[in-house]
């Protein structure tokens, strides 16, 4: 297998038919959804998120892994993992599995939000470096769309969500410090952090 970085000016990873393969699967899995309460395909997140882990030094796997974040949470559960390990490999199932706060055969048979949230946060110490990179990705992609939609159309746009603003905030501050504390294992959270605290600010500032 070739090596995924190289020495050549200006070339990193190199993405291979394997990324192609997964975004295909992406977008089987995910087709016909899109974000919630907007028109926007779902698969648009997934792509930012990959090229958020990229351009913060991910390789091809953690790239992938991206893509397919949500995909057992939001798709199949268990069954959607197995798919996952045999198409994209396990290492790849793996990070999807511990970026998932509930892994149901149904996304509606879930625990309530706050539960779920409180979890997923006392989860982040025991993550794996490559979860914790895609996770940092999701959730700042996640934090520049709230603080887009808060611009353009204030608090009315947190009637589509589980939770209210103030919970919202409340997650997303808990994360920042969760990831943190984990940076000394995980360098690449850095610029992750830095931009996730001042897009968290800036979220909580706005009108």
């Amino acid at each position: 297998m070739p090596d995924e970085t190289s020495d050549a000016p200006g070339i990193g990873v190199r993405l291979t038919d394997r990324f192609d393969r997964a975004v295909s699967l992406a977008r089987r899995l995910h087709d016909g959804h899109v974000r919630k309460g907007l028109r926007v395909p779902y698969l648009a997140h997934l792509v930012q998120v990959a090229g958020i882990v990229l351009e913060c030094g991910g390789n091809e796997e953690e790239a992938i892994a991206a893509l397919l974040h949500d995909a057992a949470e939001d798709q199949g559960g268990e069954a959607t993992l197995a798919k996952i390990a045999e198409e994209m490999g396990p290492r790849v199932a793996e990070i999807v599995r511990e970026n998932s706060d509930s892994i149901t055969e149904s996304g509606k048979s879930k625990a309530p939000w706050r539960a779920r949230k409180a979890a997923y946060i006392a989860s982040v110490p025991h993550k794996s470096s490559s979860a914790l990179l895609v996770s940092a990705a999701d959730k700042l992609h996640n934090l520049r769309s709230l603080a887009s939609d808060q611009r353009s159309h204030g608090d009315v746009h947190w009637n589509r969500f589980n939770a209210t603003k103030e919970d919202s905030v409340w997650y997303y501050a808990e994360l920042v410090a969760a990831f943190r504390s984990e940076k000394h294992r995980e360098p690449r959270l850095c610029p992750l952090i830095h931009e996730l605290e001042a897009t968290l600010v800036t979220l909580t500032n706005l009108p």
